[in-house]
């Protein structure tokens, strides 16, 4: 057998140049042809021993589908990969790939790794494509009917999971439109909403019922949903800013990202005054953090029209939490980073904001994250000018659910409290999962957990046992 011809990058996905992206919401990159999707599968090592699977918290079988797309199977891959992932347009453009599957790449060790992520991607827009969603097999129907709060990442996991099992399963969502954090807070230019609503449209597609306008803990309690359903799962996310506890916090012009990116997002207020939703348009935006949301909104500002777009982030480049794509594409919108930098204070003029104090860090010991900690260096304070601000440094559950439940329990910053290994909350019946759990987190990492929760609610409505 001839010896495989290594190839060493990637092959590099097309996208709108960043001076033309930063007028418009469209999406940034333009996905693979089939011929550069079979090109860049041709370059998997078929190992062994893959580390990709474990790399991957929902466990797709990345070398078996990769392998159906080298051979131009692209129906059974993406049948293959949707054993496993109800969400694999979605998952393919948003998950932090670099530290999961491709991170275990045997390939990644002395080139760069497979663009598995670019695959999932393409063999999802690949269906779309023909216009035949493949719906897969139902069980039988068991009778037993399953809640599920939230119609995010999690909750449309666990919905498919249960409704393949033959579980009837009613999803309420509290906004009007679905998706939770996938429609409210990711831009269009990451993940186009017509994506979204085909995605939220397959899970429909198993025989699950959707509820939208429906606030648990509000319309109904989780008490009162028990005394209908079976078992409920809870998915309502993260929805709770952080703030910063600084003087200024209170000026106009200073937004939680929450707000500033769900008006933009969920609300269309890009596409004012089609839309009737506000928003402030600044010449001169700084979005405080270093993350995916961060990253988001700073991105969101300049097409929104601002001249000057800045992060501001405690820490270096190389600690940033954000994915590696996310901070290039940032970069080459020609984002200003301002780093090792924190700011302690805001100023304003006729209770607008009009500046950001702020003082400069150096490096120190690694904190409980694992990075190194912004130690402040005295007399350093400087002011950088500021029209909007926006503060993306966290975000938690809203109690709104402990409110209503008390015998819930409550673990680190108002997150649901869970068994990792069933994901069941204190109250019997409840399971919980994603970043109502684990305070905002990844959009995969909701997708694993909600894997674990959908075996651990379909055994407990197998045998009753708690």
């Amino acid at each position: 057998m001839p010896k495989k011809i290594i190839i060493p990058k990637k092959t590099q996905m097309l996208g709108q140049a960043p001076a033309d992206r930063i007028n418009n919401f469209n999406e940034v990159t333009w996905g693979y042809t089939e011929e550069q999707a079979m090109a860049e599968a041709g370059r998997c090592m078929e190992c062994a021993r893959p580390g990709c699977i474990e790399g991957c918290p929902v466990n797709i079988n990345i070398p078996g589908f990769i392998k159906l797309v080298a051979e131009g199977d692209f129906r059974a891959a993406v049948n293959l990969v949707k054993e496993t992932n109800a969400l694999p347009a979605i998952t393919g453009r948003v998950c932090p790939q670099e530290g999961q599957c491709e991170g275990l790449c045997a390939l990644g060790k002395k080139h760069e790794p497979v663009g598995i992520g670019n695959l999932e991607r393409f063999v999802a827009d690949w269906e779309a494509l023909q216009g035949n969603l493949h719906v897969p097999i139902i069980a039988p129907a068991t009778g037993k009917k399953v809640a599920v709060a939230g119609s995010g990442p999690a909750g449309l996991t666990v919905a498919a999971e249960l409704a393949r099992s033959g579980h009837s399963v009613t999803v309420f969502e509290a906004l009007h439109e679905a998706g939770g954090v996938l429609a409210y807070g990711i831009p269009e230019f990451r993940l186009p909403k017509a994506i979204v609503r085909r995605e939220v449209e397959f899970v429909c597609s198993l025989g699950v019922r959707l509820v939208r306008d429906f606030i648990v803990g509000n319309t109904a309690t989780v008490d009162e949903l028990l005394e209908e359903f079976d078992a409920v799962f809870l998915g309502t996310g993260a929805g709770l800013p952080w703030f910063l506890g600084i003087a200024g916090e209170n000026l106009a012009g200073v937004y939680s990202a929450n707000e500033y990116l769900t008006r933009s997002n969920l609300m269309k207020a890009y596409r004012f005054p089609e839309y009737d939703t506000p928003i402030a348009h600044g010449r001169r935006v700084i979005t405080i953090g270093g993350g995916n949301v961060a990253m988001d909104a700073a991105r969101t500002a300049l097409r929104l029209g601002a001249q000057e777009s800045i992060i501001v982030y405690r820490r270096t480049r190389n600690e940033m939490p954000a994915r590696l794509e996310e901070i290039r594409h940032a970069e080459e919108e020609g984002i200003v980073f301002e780093l090792l930098t924190t700011p302690v204070a805001f100023h304003g003029a006729d209770g607008r904001v009009t500046e950001a104090e702020c003082i400069r860090n150096k490096l120190g010991k690694p904190d409980a994250s694992g990075r190194s900690r912004p130690v402040p260096v005295s007399n350093s304070n400087f002011c950088i000018a500021a029209d909007i601000v926006v503060i993306a440094v966290g975000q938690s559950p809203s109690p709104l659910i402990h409110r209503t439940t008390p015998d819930i329990d409550i673990g680190r910053a108002g997150a649901v409290a869970v068994d990792e290994k069933t994901m069941k909350t204190s109250k019997k019946g409840v399971f919980a999962g994603g970043d109502v759990a684990t305070g905002g987190a990844t959009v995969i990492l909701a997708m694993g957990q909600a894997k674990i929760a959908s075996r651990a609610i379909a055994e407990y409505l197998r045998t009753g046992e708690w």
